[in-house]
């Protein structure tokens, strides 16, 4: 199953570090089959507020992009980013394409008293 990782990046400063790690990136994904799914256009903020932007990078799955993001290579050229921009960076697993979220719904409704379970949202 296809996973992802998302950035919501703020804050930024030019500098040149950021140009190295945009020159360097690509080839930090490659051998994980990672590839860039959104790359930071201004976002349309159709509800609530949205300082920054985004990056989304899929791999095949959560294995990938773990190893992806624990890579010598990436390692390597983190640094490059976080020091000039902030953010937070999530690696998440997708949902395949028979997913319904009316089947999420009636687990959580038998799971108990909030849609978590815990008297809590989702």
């Amino acid at each position: 199953m296809s996973a992802y990782g998302f950035a919501h990046l703020r804050n930024r400063r030019h500098h040149p570090d950021i140009l190295k790690y945009l020159e360097r990136i690509q080839a930090t994904l490659a051998p994980f089959h990672g590839r860039f799914v959104i790359h930071g256009p201004p976002a349309e903020v159709v509800e609530g507020t949205w300082p920054g932007s985004m990056v989304l990078i899929e791999f095949p799955d959560l294995t990938e992009a773990r190893a992806w993001y624990a890579s010598a290579a990436y390692q390597e050229i983190l640094r490059l980013r976080t020091d000039h921009i902030e953010g937070d960076v999530v690696l998440v697993e997708g949902v395949g394409p028979e997913y319904d979220p009316r089947e999420r719904a009636a687990k959580l409704r038998a799971a108990g008293a909030g849609p978590r379970g815990d008297g809590t949202a989702a």
